[in-house]
């Protein structure tokens, strides 16, 4: 497996007006912090949104973990804010408790329930972490605390499967993904979350809505509004992104690597030549 390099704060940052990352549940075996601290490491924004399930209390309830790891996440946001950086912060149904600061502030970190975010071209953007939406999470918390345990079994067996998948040959694939989304499809009444989120944003005269919870990173139109989902810190290491002009793209931060390497090891061979 090839090692790809490392972004050191300050070397090769690029700059986004606005970065929204969901679902990073710090506090969890599964939580990749190493990778979510070289993308902040790497990237320089104005605001910040932290779309819920920043932290795992469900997982942190069963048993303790917090390695070094998860400490450098939040000194990375410290960072951050101190070099001016607005951090908003909606908690999630992982991180619910935090619910009950909305409106306070700490250390620079604005709580809040949910957020209107304006672009630079002028658009609306309602900001949600979308656990509202999920009938396993609203309808029966034991079920969703279950499944959220079953879910970690999973990327613990996940990694073995595919550290086999790619000594064959074969691309990256999440059993715990498929497995979740089965198990979900099974026990609630959604039928199709992307629409229950649109259909709430409708009720707003804004442009789009950008939400978490379901570990799905997409960019999609829905009956007119745009659709934006962060996606997860836990296996796909994806965010939002909004540029000066407005345009919100996803950022898949494994790939971004992998082309920073490709494009060092070229300029490498380039310059050897």
């Amino acid at each position: 497996m090839v090692k790809l390099q490392s972004v050191s704060a300050g070397e090769g940052k690029h700059h986004y007006r606005t970065i929204w990352v969901s679902d990073v549940h710090l506090g969890s075996k599964g939580c990749q912090a190493e990778a979510l601290v070289e993308f902040l490491n790497a990237h320089s924004c104005e605001y910040l949104y932290l779309v819920g399930d920043i932290f795992d209390l469900w997982a942190l309830k069963r048993s303790i973990h917090w390695p070094k790891s998860h400490n450098e996440v939040i000194r990375t946001l410290i960072d951050l804010i101190r070099a001016g950086t607005k951090v908003i912060y909606i908690p999630g149904n992982h991180d619910a408790r935090f619910r009950d600061q909305t409106g306070l502030e700490f250390n620079g970190i604005i709580v809040k329930r949910q957020a209107l975010h304006v672009t630079a071209d002028g658009r609306y953007f309602l900001v949600l972490h979308g656990d509202e939406f999920d009938s396993v999470v609203q309808y029966s918390q034991l079920v969703a605390m279950f499944g959220g345990k079953m879910y970690e079994l999973l990327l613990q067996f996940n990694q073995p499967v595919n550290e086999i998948r790619s000594v064959m040959g074969f691309p990256y694939w999440s059993l715990s993904k498929f497995v979740k989304s089965k198990v979900k499809n099974a026990v609630s009444f959604i039928s199709d979350y992307e629409k229950a989120v649109a259909r709430e944003a409708s009720r707003y005269d804004i442009d789009g809505v950008i939400c978490g919870h379901i570990h799905q990173a997409e960019i999609s139109s829905i009956h007119g509004l745009q659709y934006c989902n962060c996606g997860d810190w836990v296996e796909s290491c994806t965010a939002l992104a909004e540029d000066q002009k407005g345009q919100i793209k996803l950022i898949y931060w494994h790939e971004e690597q992998r082309r920073r390497f490709e494009s060092t090891q070229d300029s490498t061979n380039t310059h050897a030549a």
